[in-house]
């Protein structure tokens, strides 16, 4: 099934609570049936001719005041996210899933690190839909911090990053941190991070959190990491340089690394920017000693540099 499916569909369903699963399940059979029941619709929603949200508003239209609104959102989205001929087998698939979560069975299948982030994406376009902008730049930051966290402590990111642990035992490690000091929209995030996407990706994962939520906000992260501390003056020069670069606002996130010599390194999406002093060397070295290079009278014992010159 689409992987942001599987993530929206989880998303709507924490959010509901387990209570409420057994109604939504049936709501979403009840759908199901009455798109397989009525040919005008199936046709309408199977119609290749008819743009995906186009077919996601046919459907809100529809079920408006009809079913509850979990329902609602999961149905409309499932006509949206999949190809026309796929729209009755997803609403099959959600009710059956919902259906499926209500009973415990909440581990989601492997799948390539491609389709883990998307469906990671999918869990994070639910919850940002109904978030203000002060709550999703609230909600970028907390991720951002938490990356950084696994990233720079050792233990837990080899911890999070454990295939051989069990995925309920990686979660419940992020509820401990984290419960009780972030909002409820970031800890499902964090949480979700583990369960929908890949062990060994667990710092990508949350950084591509982090870029999905700048992006529902409007804007896009830069990540610069800088040789030297960088002063207000530079910051907002930088800041309108790597805006007109993107063709999007940019939020700067720098993190200070001395090892560079000078300069910053800038990441943009899949776009790179070495703009530093190591970087050039390494660049230099490369195009001069595509093998490797090594200054002369190194790596020469004594003794050789004697048989050398006894040669001559």
């Amino acid at each position: 099934m689409n992987p942001s499916l599987q993530g929206y569909t989880a998303a709507v369903a924490e959010a509901a609570g387990p209570a409420a699963l057994s109604a939504l399940a049936a709501d979403l059979e009840a759908i199901e049936q009455l798109v397989l029941s009525n040919p005008q619709l199936r046709a309408a929603l199977t119609d290749t001719a008819v743009a995906g949200p186009a077919r996601r508003a046919v459907m809100l239209d529809l079920l408006e005041g009809k079913v509850s609104a979990a329902a609602r959102r999961v149905a409309a989205f499932a006509c949206m996210a999949v190809e026309a001929p796929e729209v009755p087998s997803a609403l099959g698939w959600v009710s059956t899933r919902v259906r499926h979560l209500g009973e415990g069975q909440d581990e989601e299948p492997g799948l390539s690190l491609l389709q883990s982030r998307r469906r990671v994406g999918g869990f994070a376009t639910a919850v940002h839909e109904d978030m203000s902008t002060a709550e999703l730049e609230s909600l970028e930051d907390d991720l951002f911090r938490f990356a950084r966290i696994v990233e720079s402590t050792p233990a837990l990111r080899s911890a999070l990053s454990d295939r051989d642990l069990d995925v309920a035992a990686r979660r419940g490690l992020v509820t401990q941190l984290l419960e009780g000091k972030l909002p409820a929209t970031s800890l499902a995030l964090a949480r979700y991070a583990v369960t929908g996407g890949r062990a060994r990706d667990v710092v990508g994962t949350l950084d591509y959190l982090v870029e999905l939520t700048a992006q529902a906000r409007g804007w896009r992260i830069a990540r610069v990491r800088s040789a030297a501390p960088i002063d207000d003056d530079q910051r907002s020069e930088l800041t309108e340089s790597l805006g007109t670069l993107a063709g999007a606002p940019v939020e700067l996130q720098i993190e200070v690394d001395e090892s560079l010599l000078s300069g910053a390194l800038i990441r943009i999406g899949d776009l790179q920017v070495d703009a530093t002093a190591r970087g050039r060397i390494d660049a230099l070295r490369e195009h001069f000693a595509p093998n490797g290079w090594e200054p002369a009278g190194f790596g020469r014992s004594k003794s050789s540099q004697d048989q050398t010159e006894g040669a001559e």
